[in-house]
């Protein structure tokens, strides 16, 4: 038996395999696991729906998840809501929208709306570096934005309350000190994305949404529910961004077939490539995260994935064509940290290897 990989989805595998988390080096030896081994038990297609919906019917007992979605080549598997949350209410997935706005920035690089990403960001802000001269800052790259190393001190965690109730997020969080050096330090930043943000919409004349309507969302018809916007009217880059979960699965599905949606490339197979490929990590000489997408292992398989303050993911697995989209309550006072942590041993152990042996030819 041979292992149901598309042909779309092979050119990202390889990426996968080639950019390891360096930590990960001991884990080859186990994607060479045998196929007759996986395929040891396999489920019938409707066997392992059962199975999937068995698993997470009461899976808000360990924690405040409002939604659960799983789908595996290009069929929703599962689709299970808790509490008021329903198929048509949007919900905020918090920092997952700022793999979302990677997407945007590589369509606008492709559109020729930006020169690419070591466009500096001085081009887009003249008038403050008039009143602010800054030879540094003005030389910060998209690039640096992408991953995480403006070199800005953060305006993220404990600085956040500070910025969004600034009467100008884009000042307040350009006259933040230098706290490392642009292209080499990795400091977690909303303040980050949301500068990428308005770039785009100076880039393209159209406001974040307009544009991401225009080339994302309208074709795939994604709804946005809700976004908030600074003083000034630009769009919140990279938090508070509204979508529907079967939009999230999207999403993912875009991703996993390298910028494909119902046989249209909406973003060239290069740029998702490239925006999953590790430069940094949260953790000193660890590299898990792209132009704003992380990388973990399940197991023994891949995962990119989107991730969103208190339990928002769009989680993908490209040897298994699985995509795996969670929401969650947040501002209930609940604490997520645990459950996050049971969720994903359930994710990593139960529902990884139901979908390991449905995926498997019988």
């Amino acid at each position: 038996m041979f292992f149901l990989i598309t042909g779309i989805a092979v050119a990202l595998l390889l990426i996968l395999f080639m950019y390891l988390p360096e930590e990960g080096d001991n884990e080859n030896t186990e994607m060479n696991q045998s196929v007759e081994e996986v395929a040891r038990m396999p489920l019938s297609p409707g066997e392992l729906k059962i199975s999937l919906e068995e698993l997470v019917i009461s899976l808000d007992t360990i924690g405040p998840i409002s939604s659960l979605l799983i789908s595996q080549h290009g069929d929703l598997l599962t689709e299970q809501y808790y509490g008021s949350m329903n198929p048509e209410r949007g919900s905020n997935i918090k920092s997952a929208s700022k793999s979302i706005l990677s997407i945007l920035t590589g369509i606008a690089i492709e559109r020729g709306y930006l020169d690419g990403v070591d466009q500096q960001i001085g081009d887009f802000f003249p008038e403050y570096f008039e009143s602010n001269p800054d030879s540094v800052k003005a030389a910060i790259t998209i690039e640096d934005l992408l991953t995480m190393r403006s070199g800005l001190a953060s305006t993220s965690r404990s600085n956040y309350g500070r910025w969004v109730t600034s009467s100008n997020w884009v000042y307040y969080k350009l006259d933040r000190l230098l706290s490392g050096t642009p292209g080499k330090d990795r400091i977690y930043s909303t303040g980050n994305t949301h500068l990428l943000a308005v770039i785009l919409a100076k880039a393209s004349g159209m406001n974040t949404l307009q544009f991401a309507n225009k080339y994302l969302f309208g074709p795939m018809d994604i709804l946005v529910t809700g976004w908030d916007r600074d003083s000034q009217g630009f769009y919140l880059g990279g938090n508070n961004m509204a979508i529907r979960p079967r939009d999230m699965v999207k999403i993912g599905r875009l991703m996993m077939d390298i910028g494909k949606y119902k046989g249209e490339q909406l973003i060239s197979a290069d740029w998702v490539i490239k925006s999953v490929i590790p430069v940094t990590g949260r953790i000193s000489g660890v590299q898990n995260y792209g132009y704003l997408w992380f990388r973990r292992m399940s197991g023994k398989y891949h995962m990119v994935y989107a991730y969103g303050n208190g339990g928002q993911y769009i989680l993908i697995l490209p040897e298994l064509e699985a995509v795996i989209t969670v929401t969650t309550r947040t501002g209930t006072g609940e604490p997520t940290w645990n459950y996050r942590r049971q969720l994903f041993t359930m994710i990593d152990k139960d529902i990884v290897s139901l979908l390991e042996a449905g995926y498997t030819e019988i």
